[in-house]
């Protein structure tokens, strides 16, 4: 089945066409901003560097000054490179530290919850690699948004009335997103003057996140707040992680995605589980939904029982035998089920761009969950993550058990695909918590297996494996969440598998995916921004 043959409502866009670059993201005037930089004659990073900034206001809930941020790069000679921005918990956060406290996990909100932020620091070497423009002149955008105050959209007005009782209890979320008293209404400009003050700031240096005025008031407000920073902790998540992407074969193509602490091997290991499977099965029906739904499962179980950031057993994963091990277990028509329950929650944001020169990039950056842990740095404006209460585990001796120096677990990552010389074929990434590495390989067979255009491949319907592998519930029941477009047919040869389908609304499967595709036949480039959420691609 192709594009043409869907039988559930067609998406009301169209795939967007460029001759020369593309900028998408999820909220327009990201879109705009990267939009701008590429028509000036900006590249790529320029591009990212500037929707970056401007995502911190458009969508505070999802990303910000205080999380992390991840990129994957093709530049235009064909090589392949990756920036990780995420950091440390405190240094005083061992085992039993926690446990001192009687605590069953890591809490999720709070100063507790809080590792180093990565993003500045992730894109300040993105910028220092590749742009052409100063950071002030890439940032000036964000900053006059954060002054003069951008519209509220439904999103952002639903996660602030969600979360309102918590960003009331921080004296500097309730001046910012409850000014006068209230939620702001849909459409009333939002402004947020203190975080334009330290944007600003670290326009100019980058690196006072880290060290110095703003990195001390940091540190004091934690330890005052019962977190174990030293400050030296701090400091060095200010160093970000580059290098090489690491890379797998799906039919004839390459994939490109970023390294741990982001879960893009479990792509790689999805790809290799799928490869050739699924291009002779009729596209979502109950075999290939069923073969991706169990593979997705394997993966989660394989980073539950061996997987930390500071190890490599993910590579024994990708082995040969150990993807024909996974092959034959599906082909027989047994699911793994996930040893550990993990909620779907979370909240993060992605940008695309590709310049003229065929470079491209992919780029996701989060607060882990929506605003994080839903307290400021005093006076800054800058909302704290919430990363090391949602990707550590307070298991003694488990890969992935909270160490200090060591990062958490993270749910993002960005991708590029490439053909055998290096050339560029389609760039994309999506936010969704756990549902990422399962939403990204649906869209990469989507878009090499099937053919589908890029506005078709993050329109599709969408389905998700839970539990995944956060650490803040354990024990959830086994389920295979779907959207109900998917066909009655699909649904009926699901259940007969085995598999624990639950639908759920046509378009609430979650996510918000992007895709850039080059036809280098035609000479042109093809994007597509979900529906799900206000996304855009804008191209020239």
């Amino acid at each position: 089945m192709t594009g043409a043959d869907m039988d559930w409502p067609a998406p009301t866009r169209n795939p967007v066409l460029a001759g020369e670059h593309m900028a998408i993201s999820s909220h327009p005037a990201v879109s705009a901003v990267g939009h701008r930089v590429l028509a000036d004659g900006g590249t790529a990073i320029d591009a990212t560097v500037a929707m970056a900034a401007m995502s911190w206001l458009a969508l505070p809930g999802q990303c910000g000054v205080g999380g992390d941020a991840f990129a994957v790069v093709r530049e235009p000679d064909g090589s392949v490179w990756t920036i990780n921005g995420s950091g440390y918990g405190p240094d005083g956060g061992d085992l039993e530290f926690y446990r001192a406290r009687k605590l069953p996990a890591i809490p999720l909100t709070g100063a507790l919850a809080v590792a180093a932020p990565g993003a500045v620091a992730a894109i300040a070497a993105l910028h220092a690699r590749g742009a052409t423009r100063a950071l002030p002149e890439l940032w000036a955008p964000a900053i006059a948004a954060a002054e003069h105050g951008l519209p509220c959209t439904r999103k952002t007005r639903a996660d602030i009335r969600e979360h309102e009782a918590q960003l009331r209890a921080d004296e500097g979320a309730r001046r910012t997103f409850l000014r006068n008293g209230r939620a702001p209404q849909f459409g009333e400009r939002l402004l947020q003057p203190e975080l334009a003050d330290s944007l600003r700031l670290l326009a100019a240096d980058p690196h006072a996140l880290y060290t110095g005025e703003l990195a001390e008031r940091a540190v004091a407000a934690l330890a005052a707040a019962g977190a174990p920073f030293s400050g030296d902790e701090w400091a060095a998540s200010g160093v970000p992680l580059p290098g090489e992407a690491i890379a797998g074969r799906y039919g004839d193509l390459v994939v490109h995605t970023t390294p741990m602490p982001t879960p893009g091997w479990m792509v790689l290991q999805q790809a290799a589980v799928c490869d050739g499977a699924l291009s002779g099965l009729p596209w979502l029906s109950a075999d290939a939904v069923g073969w991706l739904a169990g593979a997705a499962r394997q993966a989660f179980r394989d980073r539950w029982d061996r997987c930390g950031t500071d190890t490599d057993a993910w590579r024994s994963l990708l082995r040969p035998e150990a993807v024909a091990d996974v092959r034959a277990k599906l082909a027989a028509g047994r699911h793994p089920l996930a040893t550990a329950g993990l909620t779907p929650d979370g909240d993060t944001t992605t940008t695309v761009a590709v310049d003229g020169d065929g470079r491209a990039v992919s780029f996701i950056h989060s607060l882990a969950f929506t605003f994080g842990a839903r307290i400021t740095i005093p006076g800054t404006g800058i909302m704290l993550n919430n990363r090391l209460g949602r990707g550590a585990y307070l298991l003694e001796d488990h890969p992935n058990q909270v160490r200090p120096r060591r990062r958490p677990l993270h749910t993002c990552l960005a991708w590029l695909v490439t053909d055998a010389g290096g050339a560029l074929r389609h760039v994309g990434n999506t936010p969704g918590g756990d549902g990422q590495v399962q939403w990204n390989m649906q869209v990469l067979s989507h878009l090499i297996d099937h053919g589908l255009d890029p506005q078709e491949a993050v329109s599709a319907p969408r389905f998700t494996v839970f539990p995944g592998s956060d650490a803040d519930v354990v024990g959830a029941p086994d389920e295979l969440i779907c959207e109900s477009r998917l066909d009655e047919r699909t649904f009926a040869g699901l259940r007969v598998a085995g598999h624990p389908v639950r639908m759920v609304g046509p378009w609430d499967a979650g996510g918000s995916a992007l895709v850039v595709s080059v036809d280098e036949r035609l000479g042109c480039l093809t994007g597509g921004a979900d529906p799900r959420q206000d996304g855009v691609a804008l191209g020239g």
